[in-house]
């Protein structure tokens, strides 16, 4: 018997699509099945902050000066060495001032004899004076030799100190503890600083760093800055965060020790400093850094892992899931993150939702899923 081909063929296809559509439906089935994270939003108190733009700066910085003239003969530092306040640095050429403070101790000692010789003199004239072997005129002359040679005396001393002094110049020591600059001079050139002292190098004290930053005068009345800055009590400590480094990855906490007592005319802020220890010495005065300054406090805001949020054409998501487990796409509206990886949620989320927590590529908007509930740590 002859079977026609276009039925045969139309039976062919009924059975094809007949088994697609058991495909699909176990597809369905498989995406209905898929156990997916889910968690509540994690609900605390917590500080409200506000980043700015800093600089550092250091402790101290001083030059290091040179006051004589003279060729500089001995180095014993190096580019960049820490030294310790005291430290002899550079030597200038001793000699002529150690000519200086022999000649100047010369001429204090003829100073003293002339003044032990003349006070000897006046008085053997006051004793004599009474039986006019010595005119007034001369017992005058005698007085007023004593005070000239007290006069030279003084001055012999003056200049063996500022002699001995000089000497001491020729010694160039570290005025402070800290790292110290390249020298400007190499040994053997001549420096003139005589007339005027000469910088040798820059010492930085860099143990005790300075964040500075500027506030505008319209944010600062709003934050509690100036509550915990106007309070006279010594305690009284606010502190903020110092970040450094790629992506701030790099922190201190700082503490805030001045706030300018004027408003800038020119700019509109007032100048901010805050203060903090490095016994590591890492930071370097000129780094520019990032300051997280609290400006106030939310209580019980709802709290994301920031890895959970989306981000589309629309702004920020999340997948929210129903009690039926159905997920749905839900806009939230976001705000600052917090401690680096929570991040707030000012709308669009109640602390009684479940929202996917990992596999947001898996899953899509009116999906079942099968909830697996992670606590909220």
């Amino acid at each position: 018997m002859n079977l026609h081909p276009i039925p045969l063929l139309l039976l062919a296809l009924a059975t094809a699509l007949a088994g697609c559509g058991k495909r699909s439906s176990a597809s369905g089935d498989s995406e209905a099945t898929l156990p997916i994270q889910v968690a509540h939003p994690m609900v605390k108190d917590v500080v409200l902050t506000r980043q700015y733009p800093g600089y550092l700066s250091a402790d101290a910085a001083v030059e290091v000066m040179c006051r004589v003239n003279g060729q500089l003969t001995q180095s014993n530092v190096t580019a960049g060495q820490r030294v310790r306040k005291g430290d002899v640095l550079w030597l200038i050429d001793p000699t002529p001032y150690r000519d200086a403070v022999r000649q100047a101790e010369a001429t204090l000692k003829t100073a003293q004899a002339e003044l032990a010789y003349a006070r000897s003199s006046y008085e053997r004239m006051q004793e004599v004076i009474k039986s006019e072997a010595v005119s007034e005129i001369q017992l005058l002359q005698a007085e007023a030799n004593v005070k000239k040679c007290e006069a030279a005396l003084h001055s012999a001393e003056a200049s063996l100190n500022t002699a001995r002094t000089d000497l001491g110049y020729c010694q160039i020591k570290a005025p402070i503890d800290g790292q110290i600059t390249k020298g400007n001079f190499s040994v053997g050139a001549y420096i003139p600083g005589g007339g005027s002292p000469v910088a040798m190098a820059t010492i930085y004290k860099d143990d005790i760093m300075y964040a500075n930053f500027t506030v505008a005068d319209n944010q600062w009345l709003r934050q509690l800055l100036v509550e915990e800055l106007t309070k006279h009590s010594a305690d009284s400590t606010y502190y903020v965060t110092v970040r450094l480094g790629e992506g701030g990855n790099l922190k201190w906490q700082a503490r805030l020790d001045y706030l300018s007592p004027n408003v800038s005319l020119t700019t509109g802020t007032l100048d901010v400093r805050a203060v903090l220890t490095d016994p590591s010495h890492l930071l370097k005065a000129g780094s520019y850094v990032t300051i997280t300054l609290p400006v106030g406090e939310l209580p019980d805001a709802l709290l994301v892992p920031d890895a959970s949020i989306g981000t589309d054409q629309l702004g920020k998501y999340l997948y929210v899931v129903s009690d039926s487990g159905v997920v749905h796409y839900r806009h939230i509206e976001t705000g600052e993150l917090i401690d680096d990886t929570l991040r707030i949620v000012k709308s669009g989320l109640r602390p009684a939702d479940l929202y996917v927590t990992h596999a947001l590529l898996k899953v899509r908007d009116g999906m079942h899923i099968t909830p697996v509930v992670t606590p909220t740590k």
